[in-house]
């Protein structure tokens, strides 16, 4: 197995760590010192994802990987995660595009946004109307 594939199937076993809530096999693919961009902040440190991970109230239920493309440390992914709301059943569809770079089999940053505005009206926790500016 070539370092693409390996960094295909580290990325596949990060994304799975939401559906299991696995928080030793995410310290395994994650390094310590991650760097996250996204929602116009940068933040480091696994913290970050593990508390992402382990959101209480909130059950990933099933993950759909649309589009993926490996090119050497990289690795895009588009992806739709099915979210359940534990407290009233609801659930609702999350689309996410992330890009992953790797080194020594581990995820050392990532870019990338979803759809948050979407996934909380989809569980009931905004209000479904328009929003005025």
């Amino acid at each position: 197995m070539g370092d693409t594939e390996r960094n295909v199937e580290t990325v596949r076993r990060y994304l799975r760590t939401f559906v299991t809530k696995d928080l030793a096999e995410l310290r395994e693919v994650v390094d310590e010192d991650v760097q996250i961009y996204g929602s116009g902040a940068v933040v480091r440190g696994r913290h970050f994802v593990e508390a992402a991970v382990a959101s209480p109230g909130l059950t990933v239920l099933d993950q759909g990987i649309q589009e993926l493309f490996a090119a050497g440390d990289r690795v895009v992914v588009a992806l739709a995660q099915t979210y359940r709301r534990d407290a009233t059943g609801a659930t609702a569809v999350q689309s996410v595009c992330k890009m992953y770079r790797l080194a020594g089999g581990r995820i050392v940053e990532f870019w990338g946004e979803q759809d948050l505005y979407g996934l909380l009206r989809g569980l009931e926790m905004l209000p479904d109307a328009p929003i005025e500016f």
